[in-house]
């Protein structure tokens, strides 16, 4: 299988200019923090950035601080299977940026079991983060931005929403009711004029990925991808932009592949 190298950073084109933007999970290396350094290439003039890690979200806050000192830059902890810190986390971020324009609901946790091994824990805990916490975020974020008359929430799902994988049932559940309940919530808002749209990555390697699954089932995955590899995260991240800009000002409920499986 021939590997095509990622293609070189793409350069910033003001798609968010003088937004703020709320991201959950956004410490770390992975799709979060990629998202919050796009997000401020884009010329956001806020970031809010949240977490459960709190070295890991100091260290991205000052990363970020350090690299786009224009941008007014917060974060907190916040763990979004918890209403009291959701409620907490959106209040404090509308009362250091302002009104918030655009929030990537990007918290999600995985784990590979079996479904004859499973626990109802692990069952819950899977869906209380990516489902559940995705549904928070969204109901106390439509309270405020409904009233505003705009706004936009981007979701992170992923093709295993759509596709079978083994060990993988409780994840791909949870990514599945984003799926739906992006399009059903989306439905909603636009009488409000908010958009709720998601993207749906296939395989990103990152830090936290590779804690999570074997590295020898990564390279099998990878090397079903049309370019024989993963996405950097990064490439994710220009989705994610793109559904929060005004280019995207036409999509209801939509839920985009960035994958390359093939066809």
């Amino acid at each position: 299988m021939i590997t095509v190298p990622a293609p070189p950073y793409v350069p910033a084109h003001g798609l968010l200019r003088d937004k703020r933007v709320l991201i959950t999970a956004a410490a770390g290396g992975g799709i979060g923090f990629a998202a919050a350094t796009r997000c401020a290439e884009e010329g956001a003039r806020g970031l809010y950035l949240s977490d459960i890690h709190p070295r890991r979200l100091d260290e991205a806050i000052a990363a970020l601080k350090a690299q786009h000192p224009d941008c007014e830059i917060h974060g907190r902890l916040a763990n979004v299977a918890v209403e009291d810190d959701v409620q907490a986390l959106i209040a404090d971020a509308e009362e250091k940026l302002g009104d918030v324009d655009v929030l990537i609901n990007n918290a999600g946790l995985g784990g590979s079991r079996r479904v004859v091994d499973m626990s109802d824990e692990e069952w819950h805990k899977v869906l209380d983060v990516t489902l559940n916490g995705t549904f928070r975020m969204t109901r106390a974020m439509l309270r405020r931005m409904q009233p505003r008359g705009r706004g936009v929430i981007v979701n992170n799902a992923s093709v295993l929403g759509w596709r079978a994988q083994k060990e993988q049932a409780h994840y791909a559940a949870a990514k599945a009711g984003v799926m739906a309940l992006t399009r059903c919530s989306a439905l909603e808002a636009a009488e409000f004029g908010v958009r709720i749209n998601a993207v749906a990555p296939s395989i990103v390697f990152h830090e936290h990925l590779r804690k999570s699954a074997p590295e020898s089932l990564l390279n099998e995955l990878a090397s079903r991808e049309a370019f024989g590899r993963g996405a950097e995260a990064w490439e994710v991240a220009n989705v994610m932009v793109f559904l929060a800009s005004d280019y995207s000002s036409y999509l209801v409920g939509e839920t985009i592949s960035a994958s390359s499986q093939r066809a």
